[in-house]
């Protein structure tokens, strides 16, 4: 069975987190999800290079900091889910480089 692509654990993940702490009234759980997503992803991302998963996870968890305020902006639905994209987008970034880190080392 072929490994899902970050994106489709980071994004969902994400997005998932928001709607389980505002359905539940829960910020705690909300994290719990962007961990599965993160502990999914990040054995791929480590195995390659352990700098690249510290950055991608800083990089996630900095965006989901982010949808906070930007929701002063745009309101809480366009901010997760722009957050949402910009973190599927930055996993496959990490994909990405996973793989040509682990190719030039081969």
């Amino acid at each position: 069975m072929p490994a899902i692509p970050s994106p489709a654990l980071i994004g969902p993940a994400v997005l998932g987190g928001y709607v389980l702490g505002r359905t539940t009234g829960n910020r705690a759980l909300a994290g719990v999800a962007l961990a599965a997503g993160l502990g999914l992803a990040l054995p791929r991302w480590a195995k390659r290079s352990p700098v690249l998963a510290a950055a991608l996870t800083l990089g996630t968890v900095g965006l989901v900091g982010v949808s906070h305020p930007l929701s002063q902006r745009l309101g809480p639905w366009p901010a997760v889910l722009t957050t949402s994209a910009a973190a599927a987008v930055l996993a496959g970034v990490g994909d990405g480089l996973a793989g040509r880190v682990g190719s030039a080392g081969s």
